[in-house]
C-alpha cells in the first residue's frame, strides 16, 4: 500500500514536488474530543450549531484551523474508482477526463449507472525495480495502484501533482489536460512519472478486452485512432493490455491520454518535449483566464488559493457556454436555480461578457411541474445581471425570453387565491402542493424586473408589473398568515400552504424536513416578508439555528433514503442565501462560520472541489463521503462568500434597486493584523466597480485605506469598516482632514466621497 502524502507545490514549474507525509494522523476524527468539544454524535443530537457557536467564541472568531481538525477530509465516492474524480479540461471544452484524486488512474471505470463512463480507462501501477523483469509477466507483481493526495500547482493551477511512497520508493505523478487544439478537444490528458531518489517500476494498464494495436508510438483502436501516446520509457505488453516503465531517478515516463480517440496527429515526434510544451501552455492559458478576474489580495494564502481553484473548477465544468451542474455524472445538465447561481458567481468575479450567454441558456431551460419555479429565478438572474453591467442591450437582445416569463407569471396565478395554482414539492418530491417557494421567488423575479424596466426607461410597462407585483406579495403574505404556526419558539413557516406541513421538532427528522431546509434559503433569499430583519425573515432563519438545520455555519441534510453521503449530511450550496442573508443582516461571525465551515470541511483539501451532499461521518480515519463531485454550485458558494465579505451590494428600502454599498464589512479581523493587507481592484457592483486597499499599521496606531469609488452611478449610502483584532478597536477616522464618525463596530460613513480618497483610522488597545 502507498502511503498517502500531503504534497507540496512545485517552485519552478518543471521539477515535481516532493513530499511523504502520512494524513490520517493529522485528521483523526478523536480531534474534537481532544480540544474539549461536542463529538459528532452530540453535535448531530443537538438544536443548535454547538462547533459553530464554539468556533464564534474563539479569540478573533471562526478559522480556518479550527474547523479543519473537526473532520477527516472528504475523500470517497461511490464509484469503483472510490476517490473522488477531478475534472481536467481546457475552459469550457466539451470532452473532459476524469482524474482519480489519489493518481490511480485517468477516466476509471464507475461501474454505476450514477455515473458516466468516459473514454479508455487507464490505471496506473507501481512496484520496486527487483519485484520483476520487463517482459511478459512484468505487471503480475505490479499490483500496487499509486495512491496519493493531490495538490494544485502554485496551489491553485489545474496541474495536478502527486506524491507518494511504496516501501523505501518515492513516486512522483503530474497531470494536466492539454487546452490548445487539436488535443483539447479530445480531452487529451498529460501524464509524467518519476522517482526522484531510487529506481522503480510504474505500469499504464489501458483497461479494455478491446483488441489494441501499437504503432508510430501510440497504443491505438482498430481504427488506428490514438488511444495513449507513450515515451520511449515505456515497453508494451499486449496480451496485457499494459505498458511498464523501469525508472531511474534521472528519467520521466510521460504518456498522453486521449479521452476521446484521435486520428490525428499521427506521431507525435518528442512526446517528452512536447509534454513540457503543453505544460506551459496550460499553466499559461490558466493564469490568463484567472487574470481577468477582479484581482483580491488578502493575507491568507489558502483563501486565495481557493478563489483561483474554484474558478478554474467551474471554468472545467462550463460545456461551451452552458453552466452545467457537474460532468462525468448524471448532473452533467443544466438546473435553474443552482446554474444561475454559477454564473452569478463568474458575474461577481468580473467575468460579465461570459456571463450574458449562460443566462441565455438559463431562459431555455425547461422542467416540467416546476415551470413557476424556474420563471422566477430566471428573472431574479437576469436583474442581477442588469444591475452588475447595466447592459440594455443584452436585456434587448434576451426580450423575447424575459417576456415569455413575465407573461407565465402574471397569467398563471388563480383568481381566487392570487397564487399560483399546485407545483412539485421540489424536483426529487413529486407530490403537488400550494408552495411558498415558487411564489416566493416569482414575486421577487417580478419586483425586480419592474426596478431594471424602470431604470432602461419603460416606464409605463415598469409600473404595470410593480402594481401586479405589489397585489402578489399581499396574496402571498395573506397565505403565511394563514398557514404559519405561532405556538412554536421560533414561529414555523412552512414551504406548504394551508395546513399541509406541520412544525418539524428537528429539521433532519424526515426526507421533508430535510427538503424544508433546501428550500427555505430561497424564501428568504426572495425577501418577500419585507425589509431584511423583519419578523418572519428573522424567523426562519431562528428557526435554521434553533432546531437543528446548521453545521459549520452549512445547511444539514438527511434524506432517509439510504443514499451515499446523503445521510447525517451536509447540503451546503442551498445554504448559499442563507450566509448571505447573515450578511446583509450584519452578523459577521455567524456568515464566518460559513466561510471558514465551507473551506475546511465543504471543500475537498488541496483541490478545492464540492459536491452536492458531503456526509458527516467518516468511512475511516483518512476520509467521509461525497455524492457526485464535482458540482459547480456547491464551488460557486464559496466565490459568493468572499465576494460578499468584502463587496456588500444591497438593496435596503425594499424597491428592488440596489442602493447601499458596504465595504469590508465582515472580514476576518487576522487579516488586519499588525502589517497586514486587505487589497481588491475593480470589483463589479451594482454601481460600477470599486476598488479598495487597506492596510494595518497597529504598532502606529492606525489603519489606512486608499479606496475608489464606483462612479457609474453612485450608491446612496457607503460605509466602510476596518475589522480590526481583538485587543484593539477603532477611535476615530479622517479624511483629508475631516473627522468622521466611527461606530461600534469600527464603520464609517463616505456616502458623501467620491473618486479616489484615503480614510485614516486610529486604533488603540
Amino acid at each position: 500500500m502507498i502511503r498517502r502524502a500531503l504534497p507540496t507545490h512545485r517552485m519552478n514549474g518543471i521539477k515535481l514536488f516532493v513530499a511523504a507525509l502520512l494524513i490520517c494522523g493529522r485528521v483523526s476524527a478523536g480531534s474534537a474530543a481532544q480540544t474539549n468539544l461536542p463529538s459528532l454524535d452530540e453535535v448531530l443530537k443537538a438544536d443548535q450549531d454547538l462547533w459553530g457557536l464554539a468556533a464564534m467564541r474563539q479569540s478573533n472568531g471562526p478559522s480556518y484551523e479550527f474547523f479543519e481538525k473537526l473532520l477527516p477530509p472528504l475523500r470517497y465516492v461511490n464509484a469503483e474508482f472510490k476517490y473522488y474524480p477531478i475534472i481536467l479540461s481546457a475552459p469550457n471544452a466539451t470532452n473532459k477526463a476524469r482524474l482519480t484524486s489519489n493518481g490511480s488512474g485517468v477516466n476509471a471505470r464507475a461501474s454505476l449507472k450514477t455515473w458516466k463512463e468516459i473514454g479508455v480507462p487507464v490505471k496506473f501501477f507501481v512496484g520496486g525495480l527487483g519485484d520483476s523483469e520487463v517482459g511478459a509477466n512484468s505487471t503480475n507483481r505490479l499490483t500496487h495502484v499509486f495512491d496519493a493526495a493531490p495538490a494544485l500547482l502554485g496551489g491553485h493551477l489545474p496541474v495536478v501533482d502527486f506524491a507518494g511512497t511504496f516501501g523505501e520508493l518515492e513516486y512522483l505523478q503530474e497531470a494536466f489536460a492539454a487546452v490548445e487544439s487539436p488535443f483539447a478537444e479530445h480531452g487529451v490528458v498529460f501524464v509524467k512519472f518519476n522517482v526522484p531518489k531510487r529506481p522503480g517500476t510504474v505500469a499504464a494498464l489501458i483497461d479494455t478486452t478491446a483488441p489494441l494495436i501499437v504503432s508510430d508510438g501510440a497504443v491505438r483502436d482498430t481504427n488506428g485512432a490514438a488511444l495513449v501516446w507513450f515515451s520511449k520509457d515505456w515497453e508494451w505488453n499486449e496480451a496485457q493490455h499494459t505498458l511498464t516503465a523501469k525508472l531511474r531517478h534521472v528519467d520521466n515516463a510521460t504518456l498522453a491520454i486521449a479521452t476521446q480517440p484521435m486520428a490525428s496527429p499521427l506521431q507525435v515526434a518528442s512526446l517528452s518535449k512536447e509534454y513540457e510544451r503543453q505544460h506551459d501552455k496550460c499553466v499559461a492559458v490558466w493564469k490568463s483566464l484567472l487574470g481577468r478576474a477582479a484581482p483580491l489580495s488578502v493575507p491568507e494564502p489558502l483563501v486565495t488559493n481557493a478563489w483561483r481553484a474554484l474558478l478554474a473548477n467551474n471554468f472545467m465544468l462550463l460545456k461551451s457556454n452552458r453552466a452545467n451542474y457537474s460532468a462525468g455524472n448524471q448532473y452533467e445538465r443544466l438546473y435553474q436555480a443552482e446554474c444561475g447561481d454559477v454564473a452569478r458567481a463568474f458575474l461577481l468575479w468580473g467575468y460579465d461578457r461570459d456571463v450574458l450567454p449562460m443566462l441565455s441558456h438559463q431562459f431555455d431551460y425547461t422542467r416540467d411541474k416546476l415551470e413557476f419555479h424556474n420563471a422566477g429565478f430566471k428573472l431574479q438572474q437576469f436583474a442581477h445581471y442588469y444591475w452588475m453591467t447595466r447592459d440594455t442591450n443584452g436585456v434587448a437582445a434576451l426580450r423575447p425570453k424575459w417576456e415569455k416569463e413575465i407573461k407565465l407569471i402574471v397569467g398563471g396565478r388563480e383568481h381566487e387565491s392570487g397564487l399560483f395554482p399546485k407545483e412539485r414539492y421540489c424536483g426529487d418530491i413529486a407530490e403537488h402542493v400550494y408552495s411558498l417557494n415558487p411564489n416566493a421567488g416569482c414575486w421577487r423575479g417580478l419586483r425586480d424586473f419592474a426596478a431594471v424596466l424602470d431604470d432602461m426607461g419603460e416606464k409605463q410597462e415598469a409600473h404595470r408589473l410593480t402594481g401586479i407585483a405589489k397585489e402578489f406579495r399581499a396574496a402571498i403574505l395573506k397565505a403565511v398568515e394563514q398557514s404559519e404556526d405561532r405556538t412554536t419558539k421560533p414561529p414555523f413557516i412552512p414551504i406548504m400552504f394551508f395546513g399541509k406541513e406541520k412544525p418539524y421538532v428537528h429539521l433532519t427528522e424526515s426526507m421533508l424536513s430535510s427538503y424544508w431546509c433546501l428550500l427555505a434559503p430561497y424564501v428568504i433569499g426572495s425577501g418577500v416578508f419585507g425589509a431584511p430583519g423583519c419578523e418572519r425573515e428573522r424567523a426562519m432563519m431562528d428557526y435554521f439555528q434553533e432546531r437543528g438545520g446548521i453545521c459549520m455555519g452549512m445547511v444539514r441534510f438527511h434524506q432517509h433514503s439510504g443514499l451515499f453521503a446523503n445521510e447525517d449530511a451536509l447540503d451546503d450550496l442551498y445554504g448559499l442565501r442563507y450566509s448571505i442573508k447573515l450578511l446583509q443582516l450584519d452578523e459577521v461571525d455567524r456568515a464566518l462560520v460559513s466561510f471558514y465551515g465551507k473551506l475546511a470541511q465543504g471543500l475537498t483539501r488541496e483541490t478545492f472541489i464540492g459536491a452536492e451532499g458531503t456526509g458527516l461521518r467518516a468511512l475511516d480515519a483518512d476520509g467521509r463521503p461525497m455524492y457526485l463531485p464535482p458540482n459547480s454550485t456547491a464551488q460557486a458558494y464559496f466565490l459568493w462568500l468572499l465576494r460578499y465579505l468584502l463587496v456588500q451590494d444591497w438593496d435596503m428600502d425594499d424597491d428592488g434597486k440596489p442602493e447601499t454599498l458596504r465595504l469590508c464589512f465582515a472580514t476576518p479581523k487576522p487579516w488586519l493584523a499588525n502589517g497586514q493587507t486587505i487589497q481588491f481592484v475593480r470589483a463589479p457592483t451594482a454601481f460600477g466597480p470599486v476598488s479598495v486597499k487597506m492596510k494595518s499599521d497597529l504598532s502606529k496606531g492606525e489603519v489606512r485605506a486608499e479606496v475608489d469609488l464606483p462612479s457609474r452611478n453612485p450608491a446612496k449610502k457607503i460605509l466602510l469598516r476596518a475589522r480590526v483584532p481583538d485587543g484593539w478597536r477603532v477611535t476615530g477616522a479622517e479624511c483629508s482632514g475631516k473627522k468622521l464618525t466611527v461606530d461600534a463596530k469600527g464603520t464609517v460613513d463616505i456616502s458623501p466621497l467620491a473618486g479616489h480618497q484615503t480614510i485614516r483610522f486610529t486604533v488603540s488597545r
